[in-house]
Order: structure tokens, then C-alpha cells, then sequence
């Protein structure tokens, strides 16, 4: 399948198989479950979540997922992720290993409440 041509969620997860699938479906059912009010969409040609602005990506790769939530949870979550590829905005979770889930939904929180920060700061919503 043409990844480009993608236009939902769920056609992007069906467009993977095996681990990358599952691994998919636990990180989108992690974001809702902490961001039931995020809105999903394609960007950038993968999963993304607006809640009063950016919220975060992912995206499945041959041997890992990325994991995209800015470059502030990474600095956040630095002793946490040590055990993971990273950079300055996103971290790597290898297919054959499980998902810190405990973390991810962590790092879900202290984004929404970015988010949530800075609308509370600017006095207006935020346009996703």
C-alpha cells in the first residue's frame, strides 16, 4: 500500500503487519485512553494528535516505533528513556521489545498538560 495515500488511522495501522500492528494499536489505545478529547489525523504521512495544538506522533518502522512527543517530554523523561535510542524530539522503541506502556502514558500526561499550560497561559484555545 502506498503510504502516502493513507488518510486515517486505521488504514495506517492496516497497512502493517505483525508487531508493528500491535504495537500500533497499544500506542493509539494508550493516547486515547489520556487524551480521549485528542483529535487523530494523518501528518506528515503518520498518526497525529491535536489537543489544543500538537500533541504528539508515531509511526511504525521496520525495527522500531517512533515515538514523536517534542522535545520537552524527552528532556522530561531523560532518566527514563536512557535505555532507548533518542533525540531531540522523539524516541525509538524496538519491535522486539515490549512497550514501557507505564511510561509512554506518562509522557502522554505531562504533554496534554503542556497543552492544557499553555492554553490556560494564552487565555485562548489553541487551534489544532
Amino acid at each position: 500500500m502506498n503510504k502516502s495515500k493513507i488518510e486515517t488511522v486505521d488504514k495506517y495501522i492496516a497497512s502493517f503487519e505483525g508487531e508493528a500492528r500491535k504495537k500500533l494499536k497499544i500506542m493509539r489505545k494508550l493516547t486515547k485512553a489520556i487524551a480521549p478529547k485528542a483529535a487523530e489525523k494523518i501528518s506528515y504521512h503518520i498518526p497525529t494528535y491535536t489537543l489544543d495544538g500538537l500533541l504528539l506522533y508515531f509511526a511504525a518502522y521496520k525495527r522500531h516505533i517512533g515515538f514523536y512527543p517534542f522535545s520537552s517530554a524527552i528532556k522530561a523523561f531523560k532518566k527514563e528513556l536512557a535505555s532507548y535510542k533518542t533525540s531531540k524530539g522523539a524516541v525509538q522503541f524496538p519491535l522486539d521489545r515490549p512497550l514501557p506502556e507505564a511510561l509512554i502514558k506518562k509522557m502522554i500526561r505531562f504533554r496534554v498538560g503542556e497543552n492544557l499550560a499553555k492554553k490556560r497561559k494564552s487565555g485562548a484555545t489553541i487551534k489544532s
